[in-house]
């Protein structure tokens, strides 16, 4: 199932990323400045191959592959234990480029992931923006299916890991937050579990889950809003 997923985002790549290239800045402007370098994290089951389709269109925007990173863990463990990988994976991305600060980009558990970075790891300082496609901020419904798995467990509305992870703040500190969810997700449940209070939150008329990852339109406007 999971090799059926990762080919049918590579077709749907193909397909889609013709139409990128038109939000960001051109790829002689790029090469006059660096970005900052952004790190890709992904959700329940997935892996650094969700990302194929933002990479390459990042990558006709002007990105280099010294800018872009895709940041792995297991995703069923608790979610603070992979905010804690994702600490260090930060600071090698620092030490490596040189870097100050990083944008990160996820996607549905990886919100969770990410927000615990921030909130409960002292990421704060170190992220320049947050973009949350599709993120299970707040929860779902779904999870229900796999609480053999303590990521799932926490992932469920009502958890006290999610009570710890929104209390106060949902946007602190000077990084810049926005999210993107839609009605039609299918996973995240219910699809306004996404949106964080003080957030640039972006309603999707309509978009699968998994979809998400290959709609040039959001990505786009993920790469506008890491380019602001």
């Amino acid at each position: 199932m999971r090799r059926l997923r990762t080919l049918l985002l590579a077709v749907l790549s193909a397909v889609a990323l013709a139409a990128f290239g038109t939000s960001g800045a051109s790829a002689a402007d790029a090469a006059t400045s660096a970005r900052t370098p952004v790190v890709f994290v992904h959700g329940f089951t997935g892996n650094a191959t969700h990302w194929i389709t933002a990479e390459a269109g990042f990558r006709a925007d002007g990105y280099s592959d010294r800018e872009l990173f895709a940041y792995e863990y297991n995703w069923t463990q608790s979610n603070a234990i992979s905010a804690g990988g994702l600490a260090a994976y930060v600071r090698q991305v620092l030490a490596t480029t040189g870097a100050h600060q990083v944008d990160i980009v996820n996607h549905s558990m990886g919100g969770l992931v990410s927000n615990w970075y921030v909130k409960k790891l002292g990421g704060q300082p170190y992220v320049r923006h947050l973009a949350s496609i599709a993120g299970a901020n707040h929860g779902t419904t779904a999870a229900g299916a796999c609480l053999v798995n303590l990521s799932c467990v926490e992932m469920f509305p009502g958890s006290a890991f999610l009570a710890a992870l929104n209390a106060g703040d949902e946007t602190p500190g000077n990084t810049q937050y926005a999210t993107w969810y839609s009605p039609c997700d299918g996973v995240i449940l219910p699809f306004t579990s996404t949106p964080l209070a003080g957030a640039a939150n972006h309603l999707v008329p309509c978009q699968t889950h998994l979809g998400f990852l290959a709609d040039i339109p959001t990505l786009q406007s993920v790469e506008r809003f890491l380019m602001s």
